[in-house]
């Protein structure tokens, strides 16, 4: 039961057909249960680990979503790398709906969430300054390209606490600050990715303008649906050919995140802390 590649499904892409070989895997961890079972199968002769992010039916709101649960997963079935799609609105014109953005920055306005596997005894502080993997954002977007879709490279990445959106007023700050899409889940799963030492990258698909927009208002329900679905049917098209380019060994620094990120000696670490951590942490513990 293990996979390559990690790949988490956001709003609109609950599943991919060209998942062959399928067997759903049920885990349980230390930090509670994933948002769903995973589905271990072939993708373009890779072994791919496939994570419905809100669940099954999209019951699970952005600030009730386990995400050490989820990161935590991933690594239990021996992925390395995690490629995450996720609906985003545009803070720009440049970037319209059904574009895809692969962002490199990413901003916190989240207020009640745990983004570390870390405390309870042990501290550690991970380097974050570029916070996806440099090569497989760059794979993601050449996949993107080859599938015909207007994409976008770099840009920054606001991560709100939802479930509500934007007032006018942030919407406009965000602006004004030179942001590029805003959405509600990306940033912990960054966090957590780092200090699992996977290497993580966004597929931001845009639904819509935010509310800066003078056509906002005229906006409805059933053109957002129609662009989730629109970009469910891209997303898989990227997915796969990303995951097909993706090589077999990996030349970044996303492997070594902790090397020199934990600060508590090896003996005063917890011991149920230390078994809680195993998966990420066993080889820095002797």
């Amino acid at each position: 039961m293990k996979a390559e590649v990690g790949i988490i499904g956001g709003s609109g892409l609950y599943d991919m057909v060209d998942l062959t070989d399928r067997q759903q895997v049920a885990l349980e961890t230390p930090f509670g249960d994933p948002s769903a079972p995973y589905v271990l199968a072939t993708l373009r002769g890779r072994r791919v680990a496939f994570l419905a992010r809100h669940g099954e039916g999209h019951r699970i709101l952005p600030s009730e979503l386990t995400f050490r649960a989820n990161i935590v997963g991933f690594k239990l079935l021996g992925v390395e790398r995690i490629l995450s799609a996720s609906a985003v609105g545009s803070l720009k014109e440049a970037y319209k709906p059904r574009d895809l953005v692969v962002p490199d920055q990413f901003y916190d306005r989240t207020k009640q969430r745990i983004s570390t596997f870390f405390g309870r005894g042990i501290a550690a502080h991970i380097a974050f300054a570029h916070p996806v993997c440099p090569v497989l954002s760059q794979i993601g977007y050449d996949a993107a390209v080859a599938a015909g879709m207007t994409a976008h490279k770099g840009g920054t990445y606001v991560c709100m606490e939802g479930p509500q959106f934007s007032t006018l007023a942030e919407s406009n700050l965000y602006r004004s600050w030179g942001f590029d899409v805003i959405g509600m889940t990306n940033l912990q799963e960054a966090k957590l990715a780092r200090e699992a030492e996977i290497c993580y990258a966004t597929l931001a698909l845009v639904t819509d303008y935010d509310c800066w927009h003078p056509d906002h208002d005229s906006v409805t329900v059933e053109m957002i649906i129609a662009n989730l679905v629109a970009n469910a049917a891209h997303a898989q098209q990227v997915i796969a050919n990303a995951v097909s380019r993706i090589p077999t060994d990996r030349t970044c620094g996303c492997g070594s995140a902790l090397s020199a990120a934990i600060i508590t000696r090896p003996e005063a670490i917890p011991a149920d802390v230390r078994e809680e951590l195993a998966p990420i942490i066993g080889k820095y513990g002797k």
